[in-house]
Protein backbone atom coordinates (compact mmCIF):
# COMPACT_ATOMS: atom_id res chain seq x y z
CA UNK A 1 0.00 0.00 0.00
CA UNK A 2 1.27 3.53 0.02
CA UNK A 3 2.66 5.54 2.59
CA UNK A 4 2.15 8.17 4.84
CA UNK A 5 3.87 10.86 2.58
CA UNK A 6 2.11 9.39 -0.51
CA UNK A 7 -0.99 9.61 1.11
CA UNK A 8 -0.80 12.86 2.57
CA UNK A 9 0.93 14.25 -0.83
CA UNK A 10 -1.66 12.81 -3.30
CA UNK A 11 -4.32 14.03 -1.49
CA UNK A 12 -3.56 17.50 -1.27
CA UNK A 13 -2.61 17.66 -5.02
CA UNK A 14 -5.65 16.56 -6.22
CA UNK A 15 -7.58 18.54 -3.72
CA UNK A 16 -6.13 21.91 -4.72
CA UNK A 17 -7.41 22.19 -8.02
CA UNK A 18 -10.55 20.86 -7.49
CA UNK A 19 -11.19 23.89 -4.62
CA UNK A 20 -9.57 26.35 -7.01
CA UNK A 21 -11.90 25.97 -9.69
CA UNK A 22 -14.70 26.08 -6.78
CA UNK A 23 -13.54 29.54 -5.94
CA UNK A 24 -13.04 30.55 -9.71
CA UNK A 25 -16.29 29.96 -10.42
CA UNK A 26 -17.76 31.48 -7.30
CA UNK A 27 -18.85 27.98 -5.80
CA UNK A 28 -16.65 29.34 -2.67
CA UNK A 29 -14.36 32.33 -1.11
CA UNK A 30 -10.75 32.03 -0.47
CA UNK A 31 -11.56 30.91 3.09
CA UNK A 32 -13.66 28.42 1.74
CA UNK A 33 -11.14 27.47 -0.75
CA UNK A 34 -8.23 26.85 1.95
CA UNK A 35 -10.76 25.06 4.41
CA UNK A 36 -11.85 22.65 1.24
CA UNK A 37 -7.98 21.74 0.61
CA UNK A 38 -7.24 21.20 4.39
CA UNK A 39 -10.13 18.65 4.60
CA UNK A 40 -9.50 16.88 1.89
CA UNK A 41 -5.59 16.12 2.91
CA UNK A 42 -7.17 15.22 6.12
CA UNK A 43 -9.57 12.88 4.20
CA UNK A 44 -6.59 11.37 2.60
CA UNK A 45 -5.55 10.13 5.93
CA UNK A 46 -8.87 8.75 7.51
CA UNK A 47 -8.78 5.32 6.23
CA UNK A 48 -5.44 4.10 7.93
CA UNK A 49 -6.66 5.27 11.21
CA UNK A 50 -7.27 1.54 11.93
CA UNK A 51 -3.29 0.73 11.68
CA UNK A 52 -2.16 0.66 14.83
CA UNK A 53 1.43 1.60 13.67
CA UNK A 54 0.64 4.34 11.57
CA UNK A 55 1.65 8.24 11.45
CA UNK A 56 -2.45 8.56 10.50
CA UNK A 57 -3.72 7.45 13.55
CA UNK A 58 -1.53 9.61 15.86
CA UNK A 59 -1.97 12.58 14.05
CA UNK A 60 -5.91 12.10 14.02
CA UNK A 61 -5.88 11.52 17.47
CA UNK A 62 -3.61 14.51 18.30
CA UNK A 63 -6.57 16.90 16.31
CA UNK A 64 -9.00 15.05 17.63
CA UNK A 65 -7.29 15.78 21.49
CA UNK A 66 -6.57 19.12 20.93
CA UNK A 67 -10.31 19.41 19.75
CA UNK A 68 -11.55 18.10 22.27
CA UNK A 69 -9.06 20.32 25.07
CA UNK A 70 -10.41 23.49 22.80
CA UNK A 71 -13.82 22.37 23.65
CA UNK A 72 -13.19 22.16 27.44
CA UNK A 73 -11.76 25.94 27.33
CA UNK A 74 -14.63 27.19 25.67
CA UNK A 75 -17.39 25.66 28.11
CA UNK A 76 -15.58 26.02 30.65
CA UNK A 77 -13.95 29.48 30.74
CA UNK A 78 -16.21 31.37 32.60
CA UNK A 79 -17.33 28.47 35.46
CA UNK A 80 -13.96 27.65 36.47
CA UNK A 81 -10.38 29.61 37.74
CA UNK A 82 -7.83 29.47 34.92
CA UNK A 83 -5.43 26.93 36.22
CA UNK A 84 -8.51 24.62 36.91
CA UNK A 85 -9.11 24.79 32.68
CA UNK A 86 -5.94 24.60 31.94
CA UNK A 87 -5.66 21.54 33.78
CA UNK A 88 -8.98 20.36 32.35
CA UNK A 89 -7.72 21.12 29.10
CA UNK A 90 -4.14 19.03 29.97
CA UNK A 91 -6.30 15.84 30.97
CA UNK A 92 -8.79 16.11 28.06
CA UNK A 93 -6.10 15.61 25.70
CA UNK A 94 -4.52 13.29 27.51
CA UNK A 95 -7.77 11.02 27.80
CA UNK A 96 -8.27 11.15 24.30
CA UNK A 97 -4.75 10.71 22.95
CA UNK A 98 -3.85 7.79 25.44
CA UNK A 99 -6.73 5.62 26.81
CA UNK A 100 -9.00 6.36 24.33
CA UNK A 101 -6.94 5.77 21.26
CA UNK A 102 -5.44 2.80 22.68
CA UNK A 103 -9.57 1.51 23.24
CA UNK A 104 -9.86 2.20 19.57
CA UNK A 105 -6.89 0.29 18.60
CA UNK A 106 -7.96 -2.78 20.21
CA UNK A 107 -11.30 -2.94 18.43
CA UNK A 108 -10.30 -2.11 15.19
CA UNK A 109 -8.51 -4.39 12.26
CA UNK A 110 -6.01 -2.70 9.53
CA UNK A 111 -7.80 -2.62 6.30
CA UNK A 112 -11.12 -3.39 7.92
CA UNK A 113 -14.79 -1.67 7.55
CA UNK A 114 -12.93 1.59 8.67
CA UNK A 115 -11.23 1.12 4.99
CA UNK A 116 -14.26 0.91 2.66
CA UNK A 117 -16.11 3.30 1.34
CA UNK A 118 -18.59 3.18 3.57
CA UNK A 119 -16.77 4.63 6.56
CA UNK A 120 -15.49 7.61 4.61
CA UNK A 121 -18.87 8.39 4.02
CA UNK A 122 -19.22 8.00 7.77
CA UNK A 123 -16.12 10.43 7.90
CA UNK A 124 -17.65 13.00 5.69
CA UNK A 125 -21.49 12.80 7.10
CA UNK A 126 -19.67 13.51 10.72
CA UNK A 127 -17.35 16.31 9.34
CA UNK A 128 -20.44 18.21 8.22
CA UNK A 129 -22.13 18.79 11.47
CA UNK A 130 -19.26 18.92 13.14
CA UNK A 131 -17.93 21.92 11.17
CA UNK A 132 -21.06 23.48 11.06
CA UNK A 133 -21.95 23.12 15.08
CA UNK A 134 -18.65 23.24 16.64
CA UNK A 135 -16.58 25.47 14.51
CA UNK A 136 -20.33 27.56 12.90
CA UNK A 137 -19.35 27.75 9.96
CA UNK A 138 -22.03 28.33 7.18
CA UNK A 139 -24.26 25.11 5.93
CA UNK A 140 -22.70 25.65 2.77
CA UNK A 141 -19.05 25.55 3.97
CA UNK A 142 -20.30 22.63 5.90
CA UNK A 143 -21.30 20.36 3.18
CA UNK A 144 -18.33 21.24 1.05
CA UNK A 145 -15.81 20.15 4.15
CA UNK A 146 -17.62 16.87 3.59
CA UNK A 147 -17.39 16.47 0.39
CA UNK A 148 -13.69 16.89 0.33
CA UNK A 149 -13.39 14.52 3.01
CA UNK A 150 -14.81 12.19 1.62
CA UNK A 151 -12.91 13.18 -2.14
CA UNK A 152 -9.77 12.89 -0.26
CA UNK A 153 -10.48 9.88 2.22
CA UNK A 154 -11.44 7.60 -1.59
CA UNK A 155 -8.21 8.77 -3.30
CA UNK A 156 -6.70 7.22 -0.28
CA UNK A 157 -8.22 3.70 -1.02
CA UNK A 158 -7.64 4.10 -4.75
CA UNK A 159 -3.98 4.68 -3.90
CA UNK A 160 -3.69 1.81 -1.98
CA UNK A 161 -5.22 -0.11 -4.64
CA UNK A 162 -2.92 1.18 -7.50
CA UNK A 163 -0.31 0.02 -5.08
CA UNK A 164 -1.26 -3.40 -4.76
CA UNK A 165 -1.12 -3.93 -8.50
CA UNK A 166 3.03 -4.35 -9.46
CA UNK A 167 3.51 -3.25 -13.16
CA UNK A 168 7.10 -4.16 -13.47
CA UNK A 169 6.30 -7.80 -12.67
CA UNK A 170 2.75 -7.08 -14.22
CA UNK A 171 1.79 -9.11 -10.76
CA UNK A 172 -0.97 -8.45 -8.60
CA UNK A 173 -0.40 -8.51 -4.59
CA UNK A 174 -2.52 -10.54 -2.17
CA UNK A 175 -3.56 -7.51 -0.96
CA UNK A 176 -5.43 -6.36 -3.90
CA UNK A 177 -9.39 -5.72 -3.19
CA UNK A 178 -8.84 -4.96 0.79
CA UNK A 179 -9.01 -1.32 -0.08
CA UNK A 180 -11.47 -0.19 -2.06
CA UNK A 181 -14.70 -1.63 -1.11
CA UNK A 182 -17.87 -1.15 -0.40
CA UNK A 183 -17.44 -2.31 3.38
CA UNK A 184 -15.77 -4.98 4.98
CA UNK A 185 -18.89 -7.91 5.23
CA UNK A 186 -17.17 -10.06 7.48
CA UNK A 187 -17.40 -7.44 9.97
CA UNK A 188 -21.18 -6.95 10.13
CA UNK A 189 -21.36 -5.37 13.63
CA UNK A 190 -19.04 -3.04 12.47
CA UNK A 191 -20.17 -2.51 9.01
CA UNK A 192 -23.77 -1.18 11.24
CA UNK A 193 -21.95 1.03 13.09
CA UNK A 194 -21.05 2.81 10.13
CA UNK A 195 -24.47 2.94 8.83
CA UNK A 196 -25.75 4.37 12.14
CA UNK A 197 -22.61 6.73 12.13
CA UNK A 198 -23.90 8.09 9.11
CA UNK A 199 -27.33 8.09 10.04
CA UNK A 200 -26.18 10.46 13.03
CA UNK A 201 -24.16 12.97 11.17
CA UNK A 202 -27.00 13.13 8.53
CA UNK A 203 -29.86 13.89 11.17
CA UNK A 204 -27.37 16.39 13.18
CA UNK A 205 -26.65 17.98 9.90
CA UNK A 206 -27.80 21.48 8.28
CA UNK A 207 -30.15 21.57 5.28
CA UNK A 208 -28.04 20.11 2.52
CA UNK A 209 -30.12 22.40 -0.20
CA UNK A 210 -27.68 25.33 1.16
CA UNK A 211 -24.73 23.48 -1.20
CA UNK A 212 -27.61 22.43 -4.01
CA UNK A 213 -28.73 25.92 -4.18
CA UNK A 214 -24.95 27.23 -5.16
CA UNK A 215 -24.65 25.42 -8.38
CA UNK A 216 -28.55 26.82 -9.33
CA UNK A 217 -27.03 30.38 -8.63
CA UNK A 218 -25.37 30.28 -11.88
CA UNK A 219 -24.79 34.17 -12.41
CA UNK A 220 -21.69 33.75 -10.09
CA UNK A 221 -19.54 31.99 -12.96
CA UNK A 222 -19.28 34.79 -14.80
CA UNK A 223 -16.49 34.89 -12.56
CA UNK A 224 -14.78 32.60 -14.73
CA UNK A 225 -15.46 34.49 -18.01
CA UNK A 226 -13.87 37.85 -16.36
CA UNK A 227 -10.86 35.51 -15.12
CA UNK A 228 -10.01 33.76 -18.44
CA UNK A 229 -10.16 37.37 -19.81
Amino acid sequence: MADFKTHVTVAAILSAPLAASAFILGYANMNEAIFYVLAGTLGGLLPDIDADDSAAIRLVFRLFGALVAGLAIAFSLDKLLHWQVLALAIVSYLVVRFPIQCVFEQFTIHRGALHSLLANLMFAALAVPTAYHLFALEAKTAWGIGGFIFFGATIHLILDELYSIELSGMRIKRSFGSALKLTDWGEPLASLMLVLGCAVGYWFSPDANAWLDVFTWWPESERLAEWIK
